[in-house]
């Protein structure tokens, strides 16, 4: 899935501090009731007010009309291809498998249309590695299970329509939408704990030579940070930047380390998540799975992956566990072979061993309840819904950026005049932000585009665009189907 309409990017600054650069993205952030209103109350005259607000509703029901067939379409496609009861309608139809597969990709075809629409894009490889790079809430490792997802789905679509930066997973699709940002405030104990004992090790290892053995855990971390060297500015207005606080990082302090620290993480506003399961060798799967979710934290993305593994103890844990045992044990030995053996030292020596111990199989245990706890609010809290009611949302969502392109790119002509494309984009975003104090990338081709459908804006002799009237454009678009009814159910015969 894909993060606020564009890259992400992830930059070290001011030495410590660990940044992610996100594109602006290109859905216009406001309720269309409170866009609609606020521009007419910047309308001067009280007719031109009333043309604009029934130019909006006209709008409205224009563009719902347009994609209502593309949309019908869509979850009639989908109905077949439903996890619960497709398999059941498919039957029905007596398809063969070729028939089958026709309507599969119709059916992904028309799907990432709407994505596309809905500012959703595939997140890309890059993205994943950024998400990789660190923990926030999450400190176990998730796999997951290749064997029970189907390969097969998206492979034949994106053979058929390429897209560029497709990312290694093609056989399940990640898409996201605008990005926020998360933030924690707790003592985080085990954490700061575990955060300790893994500093101390890092410095054994750098003394006694032995980081070699770990050089490609090394290299791999590394890759994080290899991406992009160059120095960013975070005041760019163009793009933005957020900072990832994360407890791996803390200063060591006594009030950081006794006392509430406040964590950070860039978060996908919403993410979806499309695969298929495996068929078995008699039967086919054809049921493909539609996941919406909302504010997953980009270190934790893997909560919504499909058939995830059981997480267990990672081998890097394992050689810390087994290395530890093995110079305890090694120290004890040698303690107990001197000539006048401390049993203080021992017993010191025993601690230390069986303490370290402990710690990996209580921080294990408490990562455990944790993963439990978030894949539990992953599925009652942050599952927004799956299916045809993820569809539905998506299909409103697409209605509603359209219309309020159309909206905002009138207004502006109609008050401001003649304008070139370039003009019009500028002036859309700093008519949102002056008056909503929101930064959007506004999509002006899209917008122009629809005005032109509907046949209330013309260009001049040198290209530049200008708009119709109110009442030239209420009289163009007509009375729409919702008014006819709407008027003859106010006026009964």
């Amino acid at each position: 899935m894909e993060a606020g309409g564009g890259t992400v990017e992830r930059r070290r600054m001011g030495g410590s501090k660990d940044v992610i650069r996100l594109e602006r993205e290109s859905v216009i952030p406001i309720l269309k009731p409170k866009l609609v209103m606020k521009l007419a109350d910047l309308i001067e005259h009280d007719s031109d007010r009333a043309e604009f607000i029934k130019l909006c509703k006209r709008v409205e029901y224009t563009i719902r009309a347009w994609y209502l067939l593309q949309f019908d379409d869509l979850m009639q496609l989908y109905s077949l291809f439903d996890p619960v009861h497709g398999a059941h309608k498919l039957e029905q139809q007596n398809l063969s498998p070729e028939e089958i597969d026709v309507l599969e990709q119709n059916f992904l075809l028309y799907f990432f249309q709407v994505m596309e629409k809905s500012n959703f894009k595939i997140v890309t490889d890059e993205e994943i590695d950024v998400a990789h790079c660190g923990q926030y809430l999450l400190n176990l490792p998730i796999k997951v299970d290749e064997s029970k997802l189907d390969k097969r789905l998206f492979s034949r679509y994106f053979n058929d329509h390429p897209h560029e930066n497709l990312p290694d997973f093609s056989d399940k699709v990640f898409l996201n939408s605008a990005a926020t940002i998360n933030q924690t405030t707790d003592y985080f104990i085990m954490e700061k704990l575990d955060m300790i004992i893994s500093r101390i090790w890092l410095w054994f290892l750098k003394k006694t030579r032995l980081q070699i053995l770990f050089s490609r855990r090394s290299s791999r971390t590394t890759k994080c940070y290899s991406k992009k060297t160059d120095e960013t500015n975070p005041n760019s207005e163009e793009d933005l930047y957020v900072e990832r606080i994360r407890i791996e990082n803390m200063e060591l302090s006594m009030q950081n380390l006794f006392g509430k620290i406040r964590i950070q993480e860039p978060t996908f506003d919403r993410m979806i998540v499309v695969y298929r399961q495996a068929g078995t060798k008699n039967m086919a799967d054809r049921g493909i799975f539609v996941k919406h979710f909302k504010n997953i934290p980009m270190a934790d993305m893997e909560l919504v992956l499909p058939e995830k593994k059981n997480p267990s103890l990672t081998p890097m844990d394992w050689v810390k566990f087994l290395v530890s045992v093995i110079i305890g044990l090694v120290t004890l030995v040698s303690s107990l072979e001197m000539p006048k053996a401390d049993i203080w030292v021992v017993i010191a020596i025993l601690f230390g061993v069986v303490g370290y111990c402990a710690k990996v199989y209580f921080s294990f245990q408490q990562n455990m309840e944790t993963y439990r706890n978030l894949i539990t609010q992953s599925m009652y809290d942050k599952q927004l819904d799956s299916g045809r009611g993820t569809l539905l949302h998506l299909c409103d969502d697409v209605i509603q950026q359209e219309v309020k392109e159309v909206i905002v790119s009138y207004f502006i002509l109609m008050e401001q005049g003649k304008a070139t494309m370039e003009d019009l984009d500028i002036r859309c975003e700093e008519l949102i932000q002056e008056e909503f104090g929101m930064k959007c990338n506004f999509e002006v081709l899209d917008a122009v585009q629809k005005l032109e459908r509907l046949g209330i804006v013309v260009r001049d002799s040198i290209g530049r665009i200008y708009c119709l009237s109110l009442k030239q454009a209420n009289e163009i678009i007509g009375p729409t189907t919702e008014e006819l009814v709407l008027k003859a159910t106010q006026n009964p015969a």
